[in-house]
C-alpha cells in the first residue's frame, strides 16, 4: 500500500493541476491568449441578413454565426452550410417574433404556450420562464435542432435569441441539457445564474455587445474600444450584420434599435481594413465554436 501512495498523489496532483488550465491552454493556445469569438446573429430572419453576413465570413473579420431557425429564410443559409462546410454555424434558439410586422411562428406547432392567438411567437415581453410551459420549450428546441439538421446544417454551437432561455433555472438548465446531448458547446457567462457545470462545459469569460447608446455615439468607437480592451480569456462579440437597403428597412419598421441602420454599421466596421489592423495590433487570436466543439467536445 505505501508503493502506491506516491502514485496516488502523483494521479491527484495531475488531475487538480487540469483542472486549473484555463479555457486558452485546454484548447493549445499560450495562457496569455486573447481568444475572440466574433459572432453573428440572425441568420435567416431576411435575405439581407444572409447575404451580409456571408460576406463578413468571407471578406471581414467575422468568424461565426447563428442561425434562427423558423424563420423565413433558413433554406439559403442551408444552401450556404453546405457549399461552405467548414464555416462556424449554430443555432440561435429562437422563441420570439419581435418586429412589427413581420412575424414567424414555431416549427412545432403542438406548443400553445409560446404562440399568440394569431400563431406566431411572442414579441419578447412575456416572461417564458414563468408564462412558457417548460415541456413546450423543450419539444419546440428540440424541433428547431432536428429541422437544421434535416436540412443540411450541422450546429457547431447553440446561442440563445434575445437571451429567452436565460430568465429562468428550468430553461437555462434546459439550454445546457441540450449542448450536452447534441455535443455542442453553449454560449454561457458567469453573468447568468448557472447550474453546477461539468468539465465539459465552457464559460465565455466576456461577452460583448452594442446598446443603443453606443449606437447613438457611434459603432466605431464601441467596437474600437472593445477590441483594445480585450483580455487574455475567451470573449465573444455579439453583432448583427445586414444591409441597410428596402427589405431590412421593411423587417426592422419602427425599430431603431437593432435595425436596419445599426445592422449595416456593425457591417461596415467588422469588413474594414481599420477592424483588421486592430486585431493584429491587440495580437488577438480569432477562435471558433466549432474549434471550441472539434477540440473539447468531441
Amino acid at each position: 500500500m505505501k508503493l502506491l501512495i506516491p502514485f496516488i498523489v502523483l494521479f491527484i496532483v495531475i488531475q487538480v493541476q487540469a483542472q486549473q488550465k484555463t479555457i486558452q491552454e485546454k484548447l493549445g493556445y499560450e495562457k496569455d491568449t486573447k481568444l475572440l469569438i466574433i459572432h453573428a446573429d440572425d441568420l435567416g430572419v431576411s435575405h439581407s441578413e444572409n447575404a451580409a453576413s456571408f460576406k463578413a465570413l468571407e471578406k471581414g473579420m467575422v468568424n461565426s454565426a447563428s442561425i434562427m431557425v423558423p424563420c423565413p429564410w433558413l433554406l439559403e443559409v442551408a444552401a450556404y452550410a453546405k457549399a461552405h462546410p467548414n464555416a462556424d454555424l449554430g443555432l440561435h434558439l429562437t422563441l420570439t417574433s419581435e418586429w412589427k410586422n413581420y412575424k414567424w411562428g414555431p416549427v412545432n406547432r403542438q406548443v400553445e404556450s409560446l404562440v399568440t392567438k394569431e400563431g406566431y411567437f411572442t414579441d419578447g415581453s412575456v416572461n417564458l420562464g414563468s408564462e412558457a410551459k417548460i415541456e413546450d420549450v423543450e419539444r419546440e428546441l428540440r424541433s428547431q435542432i432536428e429541422q437544421a439538421i434535416r436540412v443540411g446544417i450541422q450546429p457547431t454551437h447553440f446561442d440563445s435569441h434575445m437571451g429567452m432561455l436565460f430568465q429562468s433555472p428550468e430553461l437555462i438548465q434546459l439550454y445546457i441539457n441540450l449542448g450536452r446531448e447534441y455535443k455542442v458547446p453553449v454560449l454561457l457567462n458567469n453573468r447568468m445564474s448557472l447550474p453546477p457545470l461539468t468539465d465539459k462545459d465552457v464559460l465565455v469569460d466576456q461577452v460583448y455587445i452594442a446598446s443603443p447608446s453606443d449606437y447613438k455615439k457611434s459603432m466605431t468607437s464601441f467596437y474600437t474600444g472593445v477590441l483594445k480592451s480585450i483580455q487574455p480569456g475567451l470573449n465573444e462579440i455579439i453583432i448583427h450584420t445586414a444591409y441597410d437597403e428596402a427589405e431590412m428597412q421593411a423587417v426592422t419598421i419602427g425599430h431603431p434599435d437593432y435595425g436596419s441602420a445599426w445592422r449595416q454599421a456593425d457591417y461596415n466596421f467588422f469588413t474594414s481594413e481599420a477592424c483588421k489592423k486592430i486585431i493584429v495590433e491587440q495580437k488577438i487570436q480569432l477562435i471558433t465554436w466549432k474549434e471550441i466543439r472539434d477540440k473539447l467536445l468531441r
